[in-house]
């Protein structure tokens, strides 16, 4: 029973990986989210078994079974992670209506995610939505559905890590960040609390200078021919950050744990 349930909403987060895909390939592009698929190279409409999530990739050998075109690996990917992040969920044994929620958040930061690494922006609609869902745990303790009163640092921990990023972004005019990592931030800060949200960005913040270290020193082999990083490359932090949510809601990884690491 529990391996069917697992495996059940492994496929639902894949089913949703793929929608949400779709969101972030025609968002912003005029295409109806209900339109059929097609293949960006051909443009032939795509059948059922070539949109089943995952299996449809690895059957197909990554390409397009009309025009042999190589298909992106964001859609496997996408797929994948959203159905693990599911799985996962689960077998943390959050309670029901707590699951529910955080299933909705992680949809709406995988959407987030991939639309800044593709596009180094974060449209205002997702972060906002973001920010709304994550001020729901202010007000609703999940565990026992009930209303609840936030602590004051829990309340202030959304603008109070927004600050920092808007210092950033204010003085440089926009050049060294956007302002919507900050608001990304803020929704953090309320999902998770001071400590919880403050972890989730140092972790973001290491993890996203490591890679980028490494892809600097690794480039002349990564990216032979290719376009070379240097110092002053544009890199997304939204990933890095979410990433540092998922790391601390998981592995409930907190601030004090964090610093315990350097203590001697």
């Amino acid at each position: 029973m529990y391996i069917a349930l697992g495996i059940f909403l492994f496929c639902l987060g894949a089913c949703i990986g793929s929608f949400l895909n779709v969101v972030v390939l025609r968002y912003n592009t005029g295409r109806s989210l209900s339109g059929r698929s097609g293949c960006f190279s051909c443009g032939h409409t795509l059948g059922f078994f070539d949109l089943v999530p995952v299996l449809s990739f690895l059957f197909s050998s990554g390409r397009c079974r009309y025009c042999n075109s190589s298909i992106s690996l964001q859609y496997p990917l996408v797929e994948s992670a959203v159905g693990v992040l599911f799985l996962v969920l689960y077998l943390k044994g959050f309670p029901f209506l707590l699951g529910i929620y955080l299933a909705v958040i992680f949809s709406l930061l995988t959407v987030i995610l991939v639309y800044d690494i593709r596009h180094k922006i974060i449209p205002d609609p997702f972060v906002y939505a973001f920010i709304a869902l994550s001020a729901l745990s202010l007000g609703i303790d999940f565990d026992t559905v009930t209303v609840s009163t936030p602590t004051l640092w829990h309340a202030l921990a959304g603008p109070v890590l927004f600050m920092p990023f808007f210092i950033l972004w204010f003085v440089s005019k926009g050049t060294w960040l956007g302002l919507g990592d900050g608001k990304l931030a803020w929704g953090v800060g309320w999902l998770l609390g001071l400590s919880g949200g403050t972890t989730a960005l140092l972790i973001g913040v290491w993890i996203g200078a490591v890679l980028s270290i490494a892809l600097l020193l690794g480039q002349s082999w990564l990216f032979r021919g290719g376009k070379r990083l240097t110092m002053k490359s544009e890199m997304p932090f939204a990933p890095f950050m979410i990433l540092g949510l998922v790391l601390v809601l998981f592995l409930d990884i907190n601030f004090y744990s964090l610093l315990s690491i350097f203590s001697f």
